[in-house]
């Protein structure tokens, strides 16, 4: 039994990339998309051709903007943990989900979030990617063996009798 899933009330479904992007330039501009998404294609040289080229070619930023388009301008709520693994693309929008108006964004606010953001890679870095918390669980004890000193080299000295 194929059940058909309803893609019709995902805001990219029907959208190219190049009208998503035109429609975000317009609303945001270039200057703005850079500070929220850091991704050079609209820093450096920013162009709408350029953009698309680049948002083609590389499925990570691709889905950053679209990710960006669905949740920032058109306000959707966040997407659940079951669906934030998906494309933002492939993602099911529920019937009651209704795009609203565009966030208002400002290159403060984007300051701020990049300083957090920064805050956190520097404690991912510092713990090597593991969360510390105050009890890290029951210790592992050494065993609690009587190794004579002439033996400390032989791991099987402990066995020997």
């Amino acid at each position: 039994m194929s059940e058909e899933i309803n893609y019709k009330n995902n805001p990219l479904n029907g959208v190219g990339l190049k009208a998503l992007v035109t429609e975000l330039v317009e609303h945001y501009g270039y200057e703005i998309l850079h500070a929220y998404l850091n991704l050079n294609c609209f820093k450096s040289n920013p162009s709408i051709e350029s953009s698309v080229k680049f948002l083609k070619k590389t499925d990570w930023a691709r889905e950053k903007v679209e990710a960006f388009y669905m949740y920032q301008y058109k306000s959707l709520p966040p997407v659940s943990s079951v669906q934030f693994h998906i494309p933002p693309r492939d993602r099911i929008v529920s019937d009651d989900e209704k795009p609203g108006e565009p966030a208002k964004l400002s290159l403060e606010d984007a300051e701020k979030q990049r300083e957090k953001r920064e805050k956190k890679a520097a404690e991912f870095k510092k713990t090597g990617g593991h969360k510390r918390s105050k009890s890290s669980g029951p210790q592992r004890k050494k065993p609690s063996g009587t190794k004579s000193k002439s033996n400390s080299n032989d791991p099987w000295g402990h066995w020997k009798k």
